[in-house]
């Protein structure tokens, strides 16, 4: 897995050095796409705008299936439920920036830390 490509994109996407990664449920089934493809598009454009080292992943499917647009939040574990743009904003204020979750949107709690994940290095440049 050395590839210069590979190493180029890892390098773009900022994997080495993320706080976060935001992962966005879009549906079909837990919301109408369009609403989904909307907050994604706020996502992308806050995550840009903003500077902060976070990653965006959108998936078509987080197997809940009720109760969407869902975003989870790593490595905090923190999982949001119909978030729209607005609420988006107020996340990403008070729980991005500010590291303090709002607490009447959490779905679900699951924090990584602790769960014995080993540490990889990664691959030199």
């Amino acid at each position: 897995m050395n590839s210069e490509k590979i190493l180029r994109g890892l390098e773009k996407a900022g994997v080495a050095t993320a706080r976060r990664h935001l992962f966005l449920c879009i549906g079909p089934e837990c919301c109408p796409v369009e609403e989904g493809e909307r907050l994604w598009e706020r996502v992308k454009d806050r995550v840009r705008q903003s500077g902060l080292e976070v990653l965006r992943t959108k998936a078509a499917c987080f197997r809940i299936c009720a109760g969407g647009p869902w975003l989870a939040v790593y490595p905090d574990g923190v999982w949001y439920g119909e978030v729209t743009p607005e609420r988006f904003e107020r996340i990403w204020a008070e729980h991005i920036c500010a590291d303090k979750p709002v607490q009447e949107w959490v779905g679900a709690a699951s924090p990584l830390q602790g769960c014995g994940v080993p540490t990889v290095q990664s691959p030199s440049t």
